[in-house]
């Protein structure tokens, strides 16, 4: 899993404890004044704007996780079939 600097900590801390891998992806801090291409964060942040383009997954509407979570699964199969289909 990848994930920003947001999640270190605790979280992390229960990730690892699941048996999964979770990669922090820090801010250079020398560069930290101006734009600076860093890749696997790009990864989450288009992940996030793609989710965003589906009216539903705006607000939660979803009163239970399972439901929030098959509704991520549809979507990515919208999105997957959109980028085949190009």
């Amino acid at each position: 899993m990848i994930a920003d600097s947001g999640y270190k900590g605790k979280l992390a801390d229960k990730v690892k404890d699941l048996g999964w891998e979770l990669s922090v992806v820090l801010r250079p801090n020398e560069f930290s004044k101006r734009f600076q291409v860093i890749p696997l964060r790009w990864i989450v942040e288009g992940t996030f704007a793609w989710i965003e383009n589906y009216r539903r997954m705006t607000t939660d509407y979803e009163f239970r996780t399972e439901s929030a979570e098959a509704m991520l699964q549809i979507i990515f199969c919208q999105i997957m079939l959109k980028k085949i289909k190009q």
